[in-house]
């Protein structure tokens, strides 16, 4: 084996005045990320978004104000929005950070919407809370924000679209849950609704709230601050969850790349230290009701008045998307909640819910709502046939994304680089991905109502000593001195020592002069900074076992468990109570589609025969979904039903053949016209779609088969099952 090459002086030379002008360098940048976060925190309305925004709502002029405001997209030049498509809603997460990332780069979720063609809003929010404002002000908020963009598309063809990122997501399911008829599709990304849901060995970050004693060191936080919530330790505690990237790697990337990485680091920063306060109210009933308490899914929540939040209220189609490289929000608090309410996806069926996830491989969380390779894809996606999602049949699909190159069936009808194809899954499915057994559950409860009695314990001994000491001088000087602050403030311009960088970082950029690449003393860097993340990770690994297992021991003792009043023989302590009036409302509306079964004309006959056939291939593909829009287009009669119309139609229809599949089909003659040819053209309406996907084969094709004698032209076709496929036609 060749010995590597013995370091020159001349290598020791190129590398030390290399290290000495990044060290400059990186310092200058760590100058301008520090005027750059004081130049932010300034602005009254701080925002990173890559677009101009046009105030519609001010939410601090409503009757209840809170510090949220809706406003308009303005698309730049070049994109054209149609006023008659939906309108796509973006909801920023308020999580410690400042507003602002889902249209933070040309390519993210307002970006791909409007290159689909959708109008888009934004709803963000002012760092400073409103005094007194909650979590149900913001949700009222929210609902007049999306009153106020329904009224402004009156001739749209479906409610708003609404993208809720992280914190956002949850609290769109709840307002959706509240508010049902003011929203089209709805798309959560990296969002946890299951709060204590995971995989052992993995995301430590749900352990966090018992491992404290529960949340009354929320409310400690929020005494210190009197009455706001610095947003600073959300993000400290997002940044604890990496410890090799946060002390480590992102300003070694830096150092390393100086020459090409201060605008993309600049950029990001200008976001992560945009640090927010909230209401130390708003911040309890987050941790206390959700990240502890765990109450979303189980339907304890309720409003001021009483109402109980049930997701299960939810009538919009709901896009679920997640990843497993997500430590905040893995796939299990994104999906889990689907066990908790229900016990079959025909439960999901009967509630009239859709609900279609897509699941990552490995994207990080912040990579989800971010990320311009996820916006270019699912995003895309996502925006292009939500059309398409909001009229698949109530159920459980997956979303699945082919590369369009390796498309050979109705390409032309493809338009992006991916084709969508939503899959019918079962909760076999979600259950799959791993999760907590019944032991587990019990711990969480255990943690949860341990958390009760600490809070009771600090509300009634030390919260009135806490309140008659803080100040308001010094609930501002305990934000001012939090590290992440620190860290921004050190590097600025209130620092008389970092007087001499901005002239010392020009003189250098003068005279720069890269090291080579197969300088020796560069891979040493770069093994030493990888020995550094080798440390920091194996630290990080040993931390979350530890925590893992302490949590596990002490929640787990079944003599805590009792004195707690944990029964550990129950079933899952967080159910949702099943809702007889449901049920009875169930019952009332299956003997009323069995009395429609023979009703209506050609077009319930398709739409029954298209769900008959296409139920045999387990999902909906979005070149179908094309063929439709385009005979639509082609055939002025067709363009009569509306989006909503069409979707309701193939609601009914799919519900029908649910119920009495025989008798829904035996009604298919009845429904037809006499005319023999406007049978055969309704038919071959019908093949074209369902071959817009590929070739009619298998059960499929045994069921169109069958549709085909029900429309009385059987005798007259070749069978499916031996027809070729386009492809086979090339080759043959």
């Amino acid at each position: 084996m060749a010995q590597p090459p013995i370091p020159s002086f001349a290598d020791a030379f190129a590398y030390s005045f290399d290290a000495w002008q990044r060290s400059i360098l990186f310092l200058d940048v760590m100058r301008q990320r520090g005027e750059q976060y004081e130049e932010h925190a300034a602005q009254t309305a701080p925002h990173v978004l890559n677009y101009d925004p046009e105030l519609v709502v001010d939410g601090r002029k409503l009757e209840r104000p809170v510090n949220y405001a809706l406003v308009r997209i303005v698309p730049p030049e070049g994109i054209v929005v149609d006023t008659l498509k939906r309108p796509f809603v973006v909801v920023d997460p308020r999580a410690g950070h400042g507003p602002g990332i889902g249209g933070f780069k040309a390519d993210s979720e307002i970006g791909v919407a409007m290159k689909a063609g959708h109008p888009c809003y934004f709803i963000g929010f002012l760092p400073e809370p409103v005094p007194g404002q909650t979590i149900e002000d913001i949700a009222r908020a929210e609902a007049v924000f999306l009153e106020t963009v329904i009224a402004r598309h009156p001739d749209a063809d479906g409610k708003p679209c609404v993208i809720g990122n992280c914190q956002a997501g949850w609290a769109v399911m709840i307002l959706a849950s509240l508010r049902p008829e003011l929203f089209g599709p709805i798309i959560i990304a990296g969002t946890p609704l299951s709060y204590w849901a995971g995989v052992r060995g993995q995301y430590p970050m749900r352990y966090s709230g018992g491992l404290l004693g529960g949340s009354w060191l929320t409310a400690l936080t929020g005494d210190l601050g009197g009455g706001l919530f610095d947003g600073a330790w959300l993000v400290q505690n997002f940044e604890n969850q990496n410890p090799a990237n946060t002390l480590w790697s992102k300003q070694y990337n830096l150092y390393s790349k100086i020459d090409t990485e201060p605008e993309r680091y600049l950029g990001f920063e200008r976001w992560w230290g945009g640090h927010v306060t909230l209401n130390a109210e708003e911040m309890q009933f987050i941790v206390d009701e959700l990240f502890v308490g765990n109450k979303l899914a189980a339907g304890e929540i309720r409003t001021s008045d009483g109402t109980a939040i049930d997701l299960r209220n939810i009538r919009s189609p709901i896009v679920v998307f997640c990843s497993k490289g997500d430590n905040i929000t893995p796939p299990q608090q994104a999906l889990d909640w689907i066990l908790d309410l229900y016990d079959s996806v025909d439960e999901i069926r009967a509630y009239g819910q859709t609900i279609v996830y897509a699941v990552h491989d490995k994207i990080g969380h912040l990579g989800i709502f971010v990320s311009a390779g996820i916006a270019r894809k699912e995003h895309d996606e996502f925006a292009s046939n939500i059309d398409l999602i909001d009229v698949l049949p109530p159920g459980l699909y997956e979303a699945v994304l082919e590369p369009a190159s390796e498309v050979v069936e109705g390409r032309a009808l493809v338009a992006g680089e991916w084709v969508m194809r939503c899959e019918a899954r079962t909760l076999d499915d979600i259950r799959a991905l791993g999760g907590n057994d019944i032991d587990d559950e019990h711990r969480f409860a255990a943690a949860a109502k341990f958390s009760e009695v600490n809070l009771a314990l600090y509300r009634t001994f030390l919260q009135p000593a806490v309140r008659a000491m803080v100040t308001p001088a010094f609930a501002e000087a305990m934000r001012r001195v939090h590290p992440l602050r620190l860290q921004y403030e050190l590097f600025g311009p209130s620092n008389p020592f970092m007087a001499w960088i901005q002239a010392a970082a020009e003189h250098v950029r003068l005279d720069r002069k890269p090291v080579a690449a197969e300088n020796p003393f560069l891979a040493l860097q770069e093994n030493m900074s990888q020995q550094i993340v080798n440390g920091l990770e194996a630290w990080r690994r040993t931390v979350e076992q530890l925590s893992e297992e302490t949590f596990r021991a002490v929640y787990g003792a079944p003599v805590l468990q009792t004195a707690l009043g944990i029964d550990s023989k129950t079933d899952r302590p967080c159910r949702p109570a099943k809702s007889h009036l449901h049920q009875e409302l169930v019952k009332t509306r299956i003997a009323s589609l069995r009395a429609e079964i023979a009703e209506g004309g050609l077009r319930e006959a398709l739409a029954r025969a298209l769900l008959f056939v296409g139920k045999a291939r387990g999902g909906a593909d979005e070149r179908g979904f094309e063929a439709i829009r385009r005979l639509r287009r082609a055939h002025p009669t067709a363009s009569q039903l509306t989006l909503p119309q069409f979707k309701a139609l193939l609601r009914k229809q799919y519900f029908i053949l649910l119920i009495d599949e025989e008798a829904a089909l035996a009604a298919i003659p009845r429904l037809l016209p006499e005319d023999l040819d406007e049978r055969r053209s309704a038919f071959k309406v019908l093949r074209e779609v369902l071959e817009a996907s590929g070739a009619i084969a298998g059960a499929a094709a045994e069921r169109m088969q069958r549709v085909e004698t029900l429309f009385g032209l059987g005798s007259e076709t070749v069978p499916f099952a031996t027809r070729k496929s386009a492809r086979e036609r090339k080759t043959s």
